[in-house]
């Protein structure tokens, strides 16, 4: 199968990488732009750990083809951090222990700053319902939840940095990732 050119911009830089056309999103992420931050869980859909935005809204990066990408703008979890600053929701989900084992988190944190950016105030309910989709096998949710909630308390908890990081800054977003803010 001959490969395809799929230029997009991730965490602010700009790529050009050939791929083959069913090559899907998260494996150009993971295993040849090197942000494994992004995890593979089910490849169904069913778990959200794969979750990233895309043109600023969050989708499983499982069920989207690489050459889908092509012109947009990818946001993953080391995007979020802007230098040694942790994004106001990684910092929700460090302070209130919205985490366990990890796996869940990158995919977790990347859904909750799409559900503030449509719904900066969210009930409780509203806020479960909004990640209904993403799946946590530690937590029983109760400091996730807690977590968006007071990250909602921070007036730009539901924006994504500017595009354009430095290449510090990414660096900066893969050493948090391995901290469990994006692992």
């Amino acid at each position: 199968m001959s490969e395809v050119p799929v230029r997009l911009s991730v965490n602010g830089r700009a790529h050009e990488v050939d791929v083959e056309p069913r090559m899907l999103l998260v494996h150009l992420l993971r295993d040849r732009l090197g942000l494994t931050g992004t995890h593979v869980g089910c490849d169904t859909t069913s778990c959200g750990a794969c979750t990233v935005h895309l043109d600023g809204e969050a989708v499983k990066s499982c069920t989207v083809l690489a050459v889908q990408a092509d012109g947009c703008e990818v946001t993953t979890i080391e995007g979020l951090a802007e230098g040694d600053a942790l994004h106001p929701m990684q910092e929700a989900f460090w302070e209130d222990h919205g985490l366990q084992c990890g796996f869940c988190t990158p995919g977790m944190i990347m859904r909750a700053v799409d559900l503030l950016a449509h719904n900066p105030n969210p009930t409780e309910e509203e806020i479960r319902k909004g990640l209904e989709g993403n799946l946590c096998r530690c937590t029983g949710y109760h400091n996730i939840v807690r977590a968006v909630q007071d990250a909602a308390r921070h007036p730009h908890a539901g924006q994504i940095p500017h595009p354009g990081l430095s290449p510090d800054a990414e660096d900066a977003g893969r050493e948090l990732a391995k901290e469990g803010l994006g692992a």
